[in-house]
C-alpha cells in the first residue's frame, strides 16, 4: 500500500495550539482527497500520513494534496516495519529496477528512542544498496535519493519529495472578504490571505447592462481556480453601474474614482458583516494607480469600520505576476473585459485627497440608499 507522506513546518511552532491546526489541516485534507482513493489520514507527530487504496487516482491526490495549505513538502511513500534488516530489503526491492549510478540515503527519526542513529540507518541501508547495485554513495550530488522515516511502530521511504503550499490551514484564521476584480492583483491577494489560514469570500463589483457580462464571467473562472486551495466559498455580483451613476451626477468629477472605492468599501463590508467575516481583503499595491496613492488609500479605509487587509501593499508588478502565474489565475486575468473601473472615469482623477474634502463631497450622496442598491441581490 502506497502513503502519502505531508510535512508541516510552521504547524509545529504552535505550541499548546498545535492540535487545533493539526485537526484543521487534517480536515482540509479529508475534504481535498475525497473521491480520490484516500482511506486515511492521521498525524504522525510532525506529519500527516494519508494511506491510498490500491485503486487511488495518485497523481490526482498529489495534485490535491499540493493546493492544501498548512504542508510543507509531501511525498508518495511506502510503509515498513522499522527493523532495519526489513526496512533494508524493502528499501532495494522498490528502488532495484531503477536507473542510477550514485546515491545517497538521508534518515530521520520521529521516535527518538529509537536503538540506532540516523547515521546508523544510512550506513546499513546505504552499504546494502551499494552491494546489490554496485552504485557509489554521493552525498552531494546523487543520482538517487532515498528518504526514510523512522516512527515508533513503523518506517516510510520514498525517493522524490514535492513542494507544498505552505502557510496555515484554511480555516484557523478567521473569515475575510476580499473585493475580486477580474484583474491580476485581487486574486492573488486572496490566495495570499488563504495561505495565512484565512477563509476567504469574493466580492465583485460590476457595471452591466451598462458593459459587458465579461468581467462577471471571467471573476467565476478565477474564484473557481481560488477555491481549489480552499473549501468552496460564496461569490457576490454586486451591481455597480447605477450608484456610479448617482456618484456621477452628484458628486465632483475628480473625487470618483475615491468616491466608487468607498462605496465598495461599505457595500462588501455590509456582506462582510451578514457573513460573520471579520475583515476586507483588497489587492492594493501602493503607489500602483491613482486610487492606491498613501493619501487614496488613507480616505478610502476611512469608510471602512472592519479592518481592510492589504497583503499586497509593498509587492511590485513583477512579483504580483509572478504570484498570480504559479496559482493559475494569470492567464484569466489578462483577458480583455470590461469591468466598472473603467465607467465614467474622470480624465484627471485626484491623486492625493485627504478625509475632510471627500467627506464633504459625499454630502451629496444618500449612502444608505447606495449601500441598498448594491446590496439588492
Amino acid at each position: 500500500m502506497k502513503h502519502i507522506i505531508a510535512h508541516y513546518h510552521e504547524i509545529a511552532l504552535k505550541g499548546k495550539n498545535r492540535p487545533f491546526f493539526v485537526n484543521k489541516l487534517l480536515d482540509n485534507l479529508r475534504y481535498a482527497t475525497k473521491g480520490t482513493g484516500v482511506d486515511n489520514a492521521k498525524d504522525q507527530g510532525g506529519r500527516v500520513i494519508l494511506s491510498l487504496a490500491s485503486d487511488a487516482r495518485e497523481d490526482l491526490v498529489k495534485d490535491r494534496v499540493s493546493k492544501v495549505f498548512g504542508i510543507a513538502n509531501f511525498a508518495l511513500g511506502y510503509r515498513t516495519s522499522n527493523d532495519v534488516e526489513v526496512l533494508k530489503e524493502a528499501v532495494l526491492r522498490h528502488i532495484k529496477d531503477k536507473a542510477f549510478k550514485s546515491f545517497r540515503v538521508s534518515t530521520k527519526r520521529g521516535y527518538k528512542e529509537y536503538p540506532l542513529t540516523s547515521m546508523d540507518v544510512d550506513r546499513i541501508v546505504g552499504a546494502h544498496i551499494k552491494g546489490a547495485t554496485g552504485a557509489k554513495v554521493d552525498l552531494t550530488h546523487p543520482e538517487l535519493t532515498v528518504f526514510i522515516e523512522v516512527l515508533s511502530k513503523e518506517a516510510f521511504f520514498y525517493t522524490e519529495k514535492f513542494q507544498g503550499q505552505g502557510g496555515l490551514p484554511v480555516g484557523t484564521g478567521g473569515k475575510v472578504a476580499c473585493l475580486l476584480s477580474g484583474g491580476i492583483d485581487s486574486p492573488v491577494a486572496a490566495y495570499r490571505m488563504m495561505k495565512r489560514g484565512c477563509s476567504v469570500l469574493f466580492v465583485h463589483f460590476h457595471s452591466y447592462p451598462y458593459l459587458s457580462k465579461m468581467s462577471q464571467e471571467k471573476v467565476g473562472d478565477i474564484a473557481e481556480i481560488l477555491n481549489q486551495y480552499q473549501r468552496s466559498s460564496k461569490l457576490f455580483l454586486i451591481p455597480f453601474g447605477d450608484i456610479q451613476k448617482e456618484i456621477v451626477l452628484r458628486a465632483p468629477a475628480r473625487y470618483r474614482v475615491v468616491l466608487y472605492r468607498r462605496m465598495m468599501v461599505r457595500i462588501t463590508e455590509a456582506i462582510a458583516k451578514r457573513e460573520k467575516a471579520l475583515a476586507l481583503v483588497t489587492g492594493e499595491s501602493l503607489g500602483q494607480v491613482a486610487s492606491q496613492t498613501l493619501e487614496n488609500i488613507t480616505s478610502i479605509e476611512n469608510a471602512a469600520t472592519l479592518p481592510v487587509l492589504r497583503p499586497l501593499i509593498g509587492m511590485d508588478k513583477g512579483e504580483i505576476i509572478g504570484q498570480a502565474k504559479v496559482i493559475g489565475t494569470y492567464d484569466i486575468s489578462i483577458i480583455p473585459d470590461q469591468d466598472c473601473c473603467q465607467l465614467f472615469i474622470p480624465k484627471n482623477p485626484a491623486v492625493r485627497t485627504t478625509i475632510e474634502e471627500i467627506e464633504r463631497a459625499e454630502k451629496v450622496l444618500d449612502i444608505p440608499k447606495l449601500i441598498s442598491m448594491g446590496l439588492a441581490i
